[in-house]
């Protein structure tokens, strides 16, 4: 072995969490919430307050091209837990309800199912949104996590327009659903307060996160937390450590929020001794919901947002950061929600389960600075089929439309193509975009002008065929409908329903 070999082996032996004799390293997995690819400082936000998320991102390693599985949140969410296209777990169309009958299947395999026959404490905080069924079946307690403490659903998914969002006494902007029940927090199975106390929500979430990393800290157990967030979802809310603070009007308040639940994490990590053995990861599950205005997020130069499969509404900010062995940086390399599962198992020494995987492991990416495993990505709208197929298909630095939609979740902007009447359209060659030289999907490449692209054009066809013919669609699980009886209420017996469910 030459001397340049050499270096690079044990340069790479330093770095690989999987050294001999090194202790299994925690996760902490933060997961926002309908954040746009221009939302962060980091980003290039002139006037977002991040200052934690920005340190992770000025001293880790900082994604440009990184992708949610579906603009919306319950199949993105179940595609990041399983390393599995929500197609195959049967996540779809759209997202969960407080009396959905169906979830996440239970035969499907998490993170936390994966990293706990080694040992791990697993924790959930924030938002599931992967069902909760009869007898709550569905919850992340059957999921393979410890201990949970959160809104089982999106906080929009229940009457809003009475609860207070700001201190001291700012009503929630709009009036969400209406006709289910008011919002409860959960704590593992039971229902803690109904409806919750937004204004004390992040306070309750970083008490016990700061608690779980402590406690385990001590009894020197590894331990994954995972933190999906409610911000920045409507209706945005926040406590008064940070409502009128930030430069942004309520959804700036309510980004600083989580930020600063950001920061008493890593915090922890320090005061408990873990923070040179924990990776930190953190992403988004869509893009914004840019029919909110000001009070939605920003996609930056991307193009549409939530809803779409534009990159607006896929295309998220990432960040990997675990101090002395992730070095800083930024990369361009491919990478997806999908890959997070097969990582951690690898950093872990976990065996991976044994199902189709649409998931890569990063860790060439993050410890080497290399290439990544992941070559294509496809996007599914919110409503796939196995009729229509993939509506896009990434491969390399190109990008295929076969089929072109707006949503009303992406309203208001000045690009028509964005919008609910921007429908369901056919390409016939697909649209073809270069997104190094276009991120923003402006220039068609697929005309006659440019034959040239021909060959670009086949051999995205071929993956997209080859994929395809590779995918089994699970049951439908958010087909199995609605049962009001199923909405949880802290006093099951009262009535009348939904407005008696009601506990301090």
């Amino acid at each position: 072995m030459d001397f340049s070999r050499l270096v690079i082996f044990v340069f790479a032996t330093v770095l690989s969490p999987n050294s001999v004799g090194a202790q299994p390293p925690n996760f902490i997995l933060l997961f926002a919430d309908d954040l746009g690819f221009g939302d962060l400082a980091s980003y290039g936000h002139p006037s977002s307050l991040t200052p934690n998320l920005d340190k992770l991102a000025s001293q880790g390693l900082r994604f440009t091209d990184f992708y949610c599985t579906s603009p919306v949140c319950s199949p993105s969410r179940a595609a990041l837990l399983t390393g599995r296209y929500q197609t195959r777990s049967g996540v779809y169309p759209g997202v969960f309800y407080p009396g959905s009958k169906g979830g996440l299947p239970l035969n499907e395999t998490t993170i936390a199912e994966v990293l706990k026959p080694l040992g791990y404490a697993t924790a959930i905080i924030g938002k599931w949104h992967l069902g909760l069924g009869s007898d709550r079946m569905f919850l992340p307690t059957n999921q393979g996590f410890d201990h949970y403490l959160g809104i089982p659903y999106s906080h929009d998914q229940g009457p809003c327009h009475n609860l207070t969002c700001f201190p001291p006494d700012i009503k929630c902007f709009g009036t969400c659903d209406l006709g289910v029940v008011t919002v409860p927090l959960m704590a593992n199975d039971t229902v803690k307060q109904q409806p919750v106390s937004f204004p004390d929500l992040e306070k309750a979430y970083s008490d016990f996160a700061t608690q779980f990393i402590s406690t385990s800290a001590s009894r020197k157990q590894p331990f994954f937390l995972y933190y999906p967030s409610h911000h920045t979802h409507y209706p945005q809310f926040a406590g008064k450590g940070t409502t009128g603070k930030s430069l942004r009007g309520p959804f700036g308040d309510a980004l600083m929020e989580f930020d600063g639940t950001v920061g008493k994490i890593m915090q922890a990590l320090q005061d408990s001794g873990v923070h040179n053995n924990t990776f930190v990861f953190f992403t988004a599950d869509n893009g914004p919901e840019l029919m909110r205005m000001s009070r939605g997020g920003n996609s930056g130069l991307l193009k549409c947002g939530k809803g779409t499969t534009y990159e607006g509404g896929m295309r998220e900010p990432a960040i990997a950061y675990w101090p002395g062995r992730i070095a800083r940086g930024v990369t361009h390399e491919l990478a997806s929600t999908l890959d997070v599962l097969p990582t951690f198992a690898a950093m872990a020494g976990a065996p991976l389960p044994k199902v189709p995987l649409d998931g890569f492991d990063m860790r060439n990416i993050l410890f080497n600075g290399g290439p990544s495993e992941r070559k294509a990505m496809f996007y599914y709208p919110v409503d796939p089929s196995e009729e229509y197929g993939l509506f896009a298909v990434r491969v390399g630095k190109y990008k295929a439309h076969y089929y072109t939609r707006g949503s009303a979740q992406s309203e208001t902007t000045p690009d028509h193509d964005c919008h609910i009447v921007a429908f369901l359209k056919y390409h016939d060659p697909p649209l073809l975009f270069d997104l190094e030289a276009d991120p923003s999907e402006n220039y068609n490449l697929a005309t006659p002008d440019h034959p040239e692209y021909k060959d670009v054009l086949q051999l995205i066809q071929d993956v997209k065929k080859q994929f395809e013919a590779g995918m089994a669609f699970g049951e439908s699980q958010v087909g199995k409908g609605i049962d009001p009886a199923l909405e949880p209420c802290c006093n099951p017996n009262c009535s009348p329903k939904p407005s008696c469910c009601a506990c301090s």
